[in-house]
Formats: structure tokens, sequence, C-alpha cells
């Protein structure tokens, strides 16, 4: 696998970087990434696996832009307002890497149609806002063998875990929450959201390419308002209905 001139200027910064290297940057551009969710948590990691270079990516999303979303949601801008998430994502990740081939699904990702939306992927990175979808998404990969970035966020903290097989998010969620809060109510700050993206898009080139120790079976915790983060194993549910 060759790379253009152009990639080769494009991706300069991370050819040297001896963790990935010409045979890192030649797995990412033969991976395909679904995001679930394009939103605070999915915006920012779209943006960094396309620079990065990630080969294709699909953008899973039913959501149309508000523009209560232009606070956190960087990869849209005020003239996306009213059209479908996953078309506006299509056009900037383009215009940010044209080596980069998106997919676009705009709907919603539920029970009877996740293993057919997650098929062929090489790592699912999930950043929606809802418990019941984060667990279905979790049993697809499960089921599929695929790897899972979960990201998460609200008000001024945020958490991102990799699951792989067991233990999986279902071990760490065992249901949603009755009255799980959400961003509409509790609120959220934008550049939390940049953070927990960044992070999750890390995570998620780490393990595609081999380099460094992913967070597999851990979850990070971030707290915008200490400045502080904190990672904590996730033990594995005996139990479980998912991986048990």
């Amino acid at each position: 696998m060759t790379f253009s001139e152009d990639e080769i200027d494009r991706y300069a910064r991370q050819l040297v970087l001896a963790e990935l290297g010409g045979p890192g940057q030649q797995r990412l551009r033969a991976a395909h990434v679904a995001l679930v969710g394009v939103g605070g948590v999915g915006s920012p990691a779209a943006l960094y696996l396309a620079a990065a270079g990630v080969g294709t990516l699909r953008l899973i999303d039913s959501d149309s832009v508000a523009i209560s979303n232009l606070q956190r949601q960087i990869l849209f801008d005020t003239a996306d307002v009213g059209r479908p998430k996953s078309e506006a994502g299509r056009a900037r990740l383009t215009a940010l890497n044209p080596h980069v081939t998106i997919d676009t699904v705009s709907e919603r990702l539920d029970e009877a149609d996740a293993a057919g939306l997650i098929a062929g992927c090489d790592l699912v990175l999930d950043g929606c806002d809802d418990f019941a979808t984060r667990l279905i998404v979790n049993a697809a990969c499960v089921a599929a063998g695929i790897p899972l970035v979960s990201g998460a966020l609200g008000r001024w903290s945020g958490q991102v875990g990799l699951f792989e097989g067991r233990p999986c998010y279902r071990c760490l969620v065992d249901a949603p929450p009755p009255e799980a809060e959400t961003c509409a109510r509790v609120g959220v700050l934008g550049a939390v959201a940049g953070v927990v993206g960044s992070l999750a898009a890390v995570e998620a080139i780490k393990r595609l390419t081999g380099a460094g120790e992913p967070l597999s079976g851990r979850l990070m915790l971030y707290d915008g308002l200490t400045g502080r983060a904190r990672t904590v194993t996730v033990q594995a549910d005996p139990d479980c209905p998912v991986c048990g």
C-alpha cells in the first residue's frame, strides 16, 4: 500500500511517530470505523479520525442539525442548520480530507438493524446520547466481535472506555437509568465534548494501529471542573446476558 505525495505531506507528523510510522498509517487507511451519533462526542471524534487518515468512516445519525447543537457539535456550522447531520458531516469531512471515504446512514440505529449497520467495520465509536441505544450497540459489537469505543458526557465531565468482548458495556450499565440526565435538561460545556471526543479518537487510533496501551476493559473519567482525570477497571459481570 503506497501513499501519494499529498498523503505523505498530510500525515507527515504521524508518519514520524515511532508508534505509528508507515505501517500504522497503512492500518488506518485500511480501517473502516462506524460512528454511532455525530453529536457532541462524535463530531470531534469524526474530525480527528478523518484528519488522521482512517480510510472509511460510516456516520450513523438520524437527526438534523439544530442551532442549539452548534455550541458543542463542531462538525457543523450555522449554514448546516436543518440539514441531516450525516449529510452535513460528510461534506465537512470530505472537505477536510478527500482521501477518506464517508458512508452515511440517516436513520436511527435500533435492535433490528444494528448488526447490519456495523457489519464489516473494524471498530465502532459510540457517541450517542441515550442508554438504550448504547446497550443495543454494545450487544451488536459483542456478537460481531467488533471493538467498541464508548464516549459519554454531561455538565462538566465525561468518560471514555474501550470494550472488547468481556467485560462489555452491559457489565458497566446493566439497564438504562429510570431518570437519566440529558444535556438538554442539565446542560453541558461544549469544550468538554471536545475533550471526550478527542480522547475517543485517540483510543480508536491506538486500537486500530496497535500503538500504546488502549483502554481495554478500563474507563477514563474526566472532570473538567477540577481538571482531574482517573482511570478505573471495569469488572466483568458473571451474570451479564451479553458477554457472560
